[in-house]
């Protein structure tokens, strides 16, 4: 089978096998951004499903940068002993388990955060949801150093604590994609401007990685194939980009697509053909293919097993992505390797509220919503209403909302 077969990495670290869990938010950290147990027993059950690569969901590397109230934060060694735990995982299994690190950038919800910044002072605007993202301010060149700087200390952190990888945020909008887009970089210095200008922040942040972790720790990045708006950050874009990264050594190229005011990456706004295809962004990756020598990761769509291992079989992907599905089939890939599973089942919850269910929110929490039975020790539900997230999201976030309140984080410290 195809999907069995070993990757060797730039970096010469061995992946066991070509499936990978993707990131997506668990949403599932306390007040103190800390990691938890019940987080820690959702990533076992997943590392005890055969993947050959886990990715966590977003980390932040700033605490005055927060995406989401639930988000988990490494800026110190304030929670190691629950990092390690974390990491411990994978120990007895042949899986790599990296670390998505992020800065949210102006994709920050406004509340929680006393600040907000961007490459420019433009405002994310979400349709139905813009009150939830302040105006940012534009970054100082001294701050964005900063930046570049705690990326590289959030990862070195996170390889003493024993994650065996990590992986850039750069899609979907948040800070790096920010950069990269001159929808919203629209800077007249070394970080804005040209293609190569908003890539320097991308590449700078690789660097400072790569600095701090050794030549021989794998680094990835995921990557928006195009931001699907008007002005943004174009596939011709990306494709310079990811070459960009490849002549630097990058380990992982995973590709992904859109931002939270165009979330093509939920499938949600996708067209029917586009999903019965399964792989999202497919055509581009067979363009780019032939462009890099890095390893290439796609997620976003896959459902059957055959075209999983034709997308193997014909060298379009290095390794196959898959999200949503691992929280109703935790043990996925042991699965797919044993012949019991041919096809995933991912039926996307419906309110019926037309605006609400393209947005992806919904379908979003509700796997959610999976992760943190998987993390309280029960199956996976896939029954559960689609209503019933609206109502569980509500309380949960409020509880989180109140906790995350800036002026509360003051008096916790």
């Amino acid at each position: 089978m195809n999907l069995q077969k070993e990757l060797i990495l730039p970096c010469e670290a061995k992946l066991q096998n070509r499936i990978a869990k993707s990131a997506m938010s668990e949403n599932m950290s306390p007040k103190h951004h800390s990691p938890t147990k019940s987080l820690i027993h959702a990533y076992k059950r997943w590392a005890d499903g055969g993947s050959g690569l886990i990715l966590t969901g977003n980390i932040m590397i700033d605490q005055k940068a927060i995406a989401e109230p639930g988000n988990i934060l490494v800026e110190d060694k304030s929670h190691f002993e629950m990092l390690q735990k974390w990491a411990d995982v994978v120990k007895d299994t042949d899986s790599h388990l990296w670390a998505q690190i992020n800065h949210p950038g102006r994709q920050a919800i406004g509340i929680i955060n006393k600040e907000v910044v961007a490459p420019s002072a433009i405002r994310t605007n979400v349709k139905g949801m813009s009150g939830l993202f302040k105006q940012p301010k534009a970054l100082t060149e001294s701050e964005i150093s900063d930046i570049v700087e705690r990326f590289g200390n959030t990862a070195a952190i996170l390889k003493e604590a024993g994650f065996t990888g990590v992986q850039i945020h750069g899609a979907h909008g948040y800070l790096v994609s920010q950069f990269l887009s001159p929808l919203v970089n629209q800077r007249k210095d070394q970080w804005g401007g040209s293609l190569e200008n908003r890539a320097r922040f991308v590449i700078e942040v690789y660097r400072n990685i790569r600095k701090k972790v050794g030549k021989d720790f794998p680094i990835g990045i995921k990557i928006n194939s195009a931001d699907f708006q008007r002005g943004g950050f174009t596939e011709e874009e990306s494709m310079k980009v990811v070459q960009l990264l490849d002549a630097e050594g990058i380990d992982l190229i995973e590709i992904s697509g859109g931002t939270y005011e165009r979330p093509t990456m939920t499938g949600a706004s996708q067209k029917k053909s586009t999903k019965e295809r399964e792989a999202y962004f497919l055509d581009y990756v067979k363009k780019v293919r032939k462009l890099l020598k890095t390893p290439l990761m796609l997620t976003g769509g896959f459902r059957t097993v055959a075209t999983m291992e034709r997308a193997i079989a014909e060298g379009e992907v290095d390794v196959v992505g898959i999200a949503r599905p691992f929280t109703l089939y935790p043990n996925l890939p042991n699965q797919i390797f044993q012949g019991k599973i041919t096809y995933l089942d991912t039926p996307p919850p419906k309110t019926g509220i037309k605006l609400l269910d393209k947005s992806g929110f919904v379908d979003i929490k509700w796997h959610e919503i999976q992760i943190h039975r998987l993390g309280e020790g029960k199956n996976p539900n896939p029954k559960l209403a689609a209503y019933s997230v609206i109502g569980h999201n509500l309380m949960t976030t409020i509880k989180k909302l109140v906790f995350s309140l800036p002026i509360l984080k003051q008096s916790n410290k």
